[in-house]
């Protein structure tokens, strides 16, 4: 069993696996902050908002200490049911920015492939036209 794990572990596919998942989560923090620190703060100023990532809508009226309280933290943290959808939006836009450079890169990577077997593909009669010729010939 040992032995089948570490054939499992060292094929290449696997290593191809662990290195995108290292580089993904990597390049999902650039995403994040170019989302947070960058894109958000535009929105939040056309919008005429501060900080967008804090806006919510309070479902129940929150504790005695935090009545009036706009601070998005101190009410999730005393368990003040809400809707945070700025955070909610701020996370959809960090996703579509994800996905829309994954498409690119995927894109790039394909149009390379293809122009890579187009240089492979041989120009003149395969192997099996100029054999079919040659029987042909034979038979005449």
């Amino acid at each position: 069993m040992f032995a089948e794990f570490k054939e499992f572990i060292l094929k290449g596919n696997v290593l191809d696996l662990a290195v995108a998942v290292i580089i993904g989560a990597a390049f999902a923090t650039i995403t994040t902050s170019l989302t947070e620190d960058v894109i958000m703060p535009i929105v939040s100023a056309v919008l005429g908002t501060p900080d967008f990532s804090k806006m919510f809508i309070l479902l129940a009226t929150p504790p005695a200490e935090l009545a009036g309280s706009t601070d998005y933290a101190a009410l999730k943290e005393a368990g003040v049911p809400m809707l945070g959808w700025g955070q909610f939006l701020t996370v959809v836009i960090n996703f579509i920015i994800l996905a829309f450079i994954i498409f690119i890169i995927v894109r790039y990577a394909n149009k390379i492939m293809a122009k890579k077997e187009e240089e492979e593909t041989p120009s003149g009669p395969t192997e099996i036209d100029l054999l079919t010729e040659i029987r042909d010939n034979l038979k005449k």
